[in-house]
């Protein structure tokens, strides 16, 4: 199997006056796992119908392997849709399902048969092709879906939230298992969710959307080291803000006024003094201080010690604003408990100054 790019090209989708997708353009290469992640309504689920032939643009163009997708349904496009749901069918075999593409398509009996068991050893399910589909646990019948949209050799296959109705742990084994298909078979991945985790586990690129835009497209990394925006800094992990005003910038660095005190971080070559900006400093480049000299220091009082075993997330509160420092645990967190004062320091190169914007709901 090969996969194909996909190109938008500045397409926008209207429903009567409310506009659900606007003036999106970007390239997926072939072969890549790729990402639109943003919350519940922001028209991630609606570009993914429209790249599958279910809907139209209003306006613009998508390409999927250099060639115009204008006017082809879905059955004639080089694309698999893999529901929320799944759509199995209960009363046919697994290996019934996993072949019933290639049976619309006229295909013999049995070289849908052997077909469609190649394609269940290829997900881990040989030897399960008679069962019932009732019979088989969660991610078994994840993976029969998988199997099944790729018996028509699918270019592209389109994954609307597939593990949302998962266990975490299960949620958190498929991740892996549909990275290591996606690279086995080179078709080209477009997945559609609302976990952060998931797109920056899996995925080569991620889009960061809002109400209908793109807000950030970039590898995982480039995401959640260098958000472009106030709210991709906050939907995608945690992040202390601290709004405020620049008083001055140099050398690549602004000086923030905040209700905090002065604080300096990163910024972009657009920052200027006057501007209406915020700081943003993960909880896990944040630490506990005493009389070390660092650049940022902000005190605080502990509303809360959240353990998680291996690590402890320290809930404070300054100024009315809740804040996150996350620690190791060394053993030594007594001195941490609720109520108690402490100063959370942090180093300029680990915050990041941005414009002043709407930020994520949380």
């Amino acid at each position: 199997m090969n996969g194909q790019s996909i190109s938008l090209d500045a397409i926008t989708i209207r429903f009567g006056a409310f506009t659900a997708v606007r003036d999106v353009s970007l390239h997926i290469e072939p072969g890549e796992f790729f990402s639109f992640l943003g919350p519940s309504g922001c028209g991630k689920t609606t570009i993914l119908r429209m790249i599958s032939g279910f809907m139209e643009p209003s306006e613009g163009r998508i390409l999927i392997g250099e060639k115009d997708m204008a006017g082809i349904g879905p059955n004639r496009r080089p694309t698999a849709l893999i529901f929320q749901n799944l759509a199995l069918f209960p009363l046919m075999k697994v290996w019934e399902n996993v072949a019933f593409g290639l049976e619309v398509r006229g295909v013999a009996k049995g070289a849908r048969r052997r077909r469609a068991e190649e394609l269940l050893e290829m997900v881990a399910l040989a030897n399960q092709g008679e069962k019932m589909v009732a019979e088989l646990s969660g991610g078994q019948r994840q993976r029969v879906a998988i199997a099944r949209a790729l018996a028509v050799e699918p270019s592209v296959l389109l994954l609307d939230e597939p593990l949302s109705a998962l266990d975490l742990k299960l949620r958190q084994h498929m991740r892996a298992e549909l990275r290591t298909l996606q690279r086995r078979t080179g078709v080209t991945f477009v997945y559609i969710t609302h976990d952060q985790g998931e797109a920056l586990t899996m995925s080569d690129r991620i889009a960061v959307m809002s109400n209908g835009r793109i807000e950030q497209t970039g590898t995982p990394q480039e995401i959640y080291d260098r958000p472009s925006t106030a709210f991709c800094a906050t939907f995608v992990g945690e992040n202390n803000a601290f709004p405020g005003r620049v008083a001055e910038v140099s050398g690549g660095f602004a000086a923030l006024d905040t209700a905090q005190g002065r604080l300096l971080g990163r910024c972009g070559e657009t920052t200027r003094a006057g501007d209406a900006a915020i700081l943003f400093v993960r909880p896990e480049r944040c630490g506990l201080v005493d009389g070390q000299p660092v650049d940022n220091r902000v005190d605080t009082r502990v509303i809360r010690v959240d353990l998680e075993g291996a690590y402890a997330n320290i809930v404070t509160e300054g100024l009315s604003r809740e804040l996150s420092v996350h620690l190791t645990n060394h053993g030594g967190l007594t001195d941490t408990a609720p109520g108690s004062l402490v100063t959370i320091g942090f180093d300029r190169q680990a915050a990041l100054v941005l414009p002043a914007g709407s930020l994520a709901q949380t």
